[in-house]
């Protein structure tokens, strides 16, 4: 099995310490850190840009996970592998070069990911999977943190750990991942668990290592790690 991480996402950090933030969550026990990238057009949400990316660079040496929710995402991924961005995933949906657009990301030296979204089948990306070091599965519809997971994200994962085969790719899984949903997904085949709401609640470097650890624990529960 793949190691099981987990990825907070800042999406629901306060934005107004953003690197004292990410500094707490690394404290707290997070493995990657995962940066939500909205275009306002691709998804119905404004977030951050490259020159945020940057900035938090310089707060974590922890691998920054940065998922592009951006069309067309091509002219901008020179930006983000600047910024200092280690993996760039770009969305399947995102345009009509798919298997270009993932080429240059590794050509960038960064590790190419690609997402789908809830409505896009697996099969949809079965031709790039010799190109990915990380497949993101989209359990709620991209745009805003703090939805419900969508049930049915669990068996697209289990189709795509079996169409991965022995790959290295890790399947990574964002949207309502709470302690409740973790097993679910991690049953199926997901490693990497991305969580935004779940992990920033209460607000407090000891909450959130808490919340991480609720979150770690119950999902290594699932795949047999823990007593």
């Amino acid at each position: 099995m793949r190691p099981l991480l987990i990825a907070p996402s800042i999406l629901s950090a306060d934005f107004g310490k953003l690197g004292e933030e990410v500094r707490a969550v690394e404290a707290a026990g997070a493995d990657w850190i995962h940066v939500d990238v909205m275009d306002g057009h691709f998804v119905p949400n404004l977030t951050i840009g490259p020159d945020v990316v940057k900035a938090l660079r310089r707060h974590t040496p922890k691998l920054l996970d940065v998922h592009l929710m951006i069309a067309p995402a091509d002219p901008y991924l020179q930006a983000f592998a600047n910024a200092g961005a280690d993996h760039i995933i770009v969305h399947a949906e995102a345009g009509p070069h798919l298997h270009r657009s993932l080429q240059a990301v590794r050509a960038l030296g960064k590790k190419p990911g690609v997402s789908i979204n809830p409505g896009t089948p697996e099969s949809a990306i079965a031709y790039v999977l010799d190109l990915v070091d990380l497949i993101l599965v989209m359990s709620v519809n991209p745009g805003f943190g703090g939805q419900a997971f969508i049930p049915a994200a669990a068996e697209k994962i289990s189709r795509l750990r079996a169409l991965a085969g022995a790959r290295p790719i890790d399947i990574e899984v964002d949207g309502g991942i709470t302690p409740e949903t973790a097993p679910l997904v991690t049953r199926a085949g997901a490693n990497v668990l991305v969580a935004g709401s779940a992990v920033f609640k209460g607000r407090k470097a000891e909450s959130y290592r808490a919340n991480i650890a609720a979150i770690r624990n119950a999902a290594a529960l699932a795949r047999g790690e823990a007593a």
